[in-house]
């Protein structure tokens, strides 16, 4: 089993972010604590301040949302999707980004973690 967790603010956000605004699928919610979400094969668990997953370490830090390390998700018309996500209100850290393998642009979920969009070449 691979899966990725992010830390977020609001699960309930979160799990209308993904299902709405990216297609994920929800398959399993534990409350406001914590949800399971799917698509194509990458399982998304994200994990609110209740989860035990948010729980300060040993040290005193405690885990929390919005860095830059992400998953990415393979899309058919990058520009199609970023129009249709900014007219919902997704936030957006870059535009959108040509290279030698594509084209890519960084947007947040809710609570600022990162998801990177990308069209291959």
């Amino acid at each position: 089993m691979a899966s990725v967790r992010y830390i977020v603010d609001d699960v309930e956000a979160a799990v209308g972010f993904y299902t709405a605004s990216l297609g994920f699928a929800l398959k399993q919610q534990f409350g406001p604590a914590m949800a399971i979400l799917e698509r194509d094969g990458l399982t998304l668990w994200v994990a609110g301040p209740a989860a035990s997953a948010s729980r300060p370490m040993p040290d005193g830090r405690k885990p929390e949302p919005g860095g830059w390390s992400r998953f990415v998700l393979q899309v058919d018309d990058l520009a199609v999707m970023v129009t249709r996500l900014r007219r919902q209100g997704v936030r957006f850290r870059n535009d959108i980004v040509k290279g030698p393998g594509g084209q890519q642009i960084l947007c947040e979920d809710p609570a600022g973690n990162v998801v990177e969009l990308f069209q291959p070449s």
